[in-house]
């Protein structure tokens, strides 16, 4: 009977770089997760500043197109959103708001929402 010999000079460090992928995928699979969830974050954040100036400018739209709009822009910049576009319909308001976020280091991006408000009408 002869024993086959394995020479143990030839497997040393395979699990090293197994460890090392299994790492490196997670790694990567945690900065997507990460990315999509700040943009994520920030598409929420532009969707309520735009539903909150929208509200802010409808309930000030008797005093004009200017101060709609300009009541609108205040309430977008508080929700941490910049309008981008304000137009006074009649009583109704309809706002742009735009949030810019980064999801990766040196990767901005844009979200940008549009909403609208104004009375009820029967």
């Amino acid at each position: 009977m002869t024993r086959q010999q394995t020479c143990p000079a030839a497997d040393r460090g395979g699990a090293s770089v197994l460890l090392l992928a299994v790492g490196l995928v997670v790694l990567l699979v945690g900065l997507f997760g990460t990315a999509v969830g700040a943009a994520r974050t920030a598409r929420q954040q532009a969707r309520v500043a735009a539903d909150f100036a929208a509200l802010a400018g409808a309930g000030t739209s008797l005093r004009g197109a200017e101060a709609a709009c300009q009541r609108a822009a205040e309430l977008a910049a508080a929700n941490g959103a910049r309008l981008v576009r304000c137009h006074l319909d009649g009583l109704d308001v309809q706002v742009t708001a735009e949030v810019t976020a980064e999801p990766l280091p040196g990767l901005p991006r844009k979200a940008t929402v549009t909403s609208r408000a104004g009375p009820v009408r029967g």
